[in-house]
């Protein structure tokens, strides 16, 4: 299918811009690609792509351009929306299991028609508004649910994270930088039952195993498998490479920096 004029545009709240998807949202590529990682699965999002990504997942995306565009469609299905719907359309979910991070639906015609008919309010200097954009959600939304009836015990599963193992899920997300508040709630616990729980099942404070979990990964990425620290230290839940290479050496007695040129060097 070719869309002519649209661009990149969204409808609906906007979306966190952390590492974690806060709502449900529908996603389709027209330009460039993107490449998404949730600790254990890896995603590759390329155009003409349809995709929800599931609220209350970790991931970690990278775009690339195309001719130095990276052009898409996201159209938000926040909870209140949902809620909403549900007082208008007789839906009734089933419990579902945590499961993928993105999930992608088949080409489909009535997608197809539904993204050419957003062109018009996307164009020139034309808005679309409030009112209008629910409208196109609900048809986006009634599409999806015709096409996938699955997607039902997904979208419309509105309780919060269930309590999960502990060591399992950290030693999978540790390198996500987020607050010891979203770790408590992403495993279901307060951040009081979350705190006690680690120590329990770790032996120590999520601050200290964090940095020392994050430390060593960077360590192994480095030595072993020939990265540069400016690579690394994102990747592995620091904010700051300063911040980064102080810590790695109060932690190994070289800066990673040194420990990158012994492995360049062959020693």
């Amino acid at each position: 299918m070719k869309v002519n004029n649209i661009q990149s545009c969204h409808l609906g709240p906007e979306i966190s811009p952390e590492n974690f998807i806060a709502e449900n949202y529908f996603l389709y590529l027209l330009k460039g690609s993107m490449k998404a990682y949730d600790g254990e699965k890896s995603y590759t999002i390329t155009p003409g792509d349809y995709c929800i990504a599931r609220k209350n997942h970790l991931v970690r995306y990278t775009k690339y351009k195309d001719n130095d565009a990276f052009e898409k469609i996201i159209i938000t299905l926040d909870e209140a929306f949902l809620k909403r719907f549900l007082e208008r359309h007789a839906y009734e979910a089933k419990p579902s299991v945590i499961g993928d991070s993105y999930i992608f639906i088949p080409e489909n015609k009535l997608i197809k028609n539904f993204i050419t008919s957003l062109e018009p309010y996307y164009t020139g200097d034309l808005e679309i508004s409030a009112d209008f954009a629910d409208i196109k959600r609900e048809e986006l939304l009634l599409i999806l649910l015709k096409s996938d009836p699955d997607l039902v015990d997904i979208l419309f599963s509105f309780s919060l994270p269930f309590r999960i193992n502990l060591k399992e899920y950290m030693n999978k997300n540790f390198r996500f930088n987020i607050s010891l508040e979203k770790f408590a709630f992403f495993t279901g616990r307060s951040l009081s039952t979350f705190k006690r729980d680690f120590q329990r099942a770790f032996g120590t404070t999520p601050g200290i195993w964090l940095k020392k979990k994050r430390l060593q990964e960077a360590y192994f990425q480095l030595a072993e498998q020939s990265r540069k620290p400016s690579e690394v230290y994102l990747e592995v839940g620091f904010e700051d490479l300063s911040h980064f290479s102080f810590a790695f050496k109060k932690e190994f007695g070289k800066t990673p920096n040194e420990v990158a040129k012994q492995i360049s060097n062959g020693i």
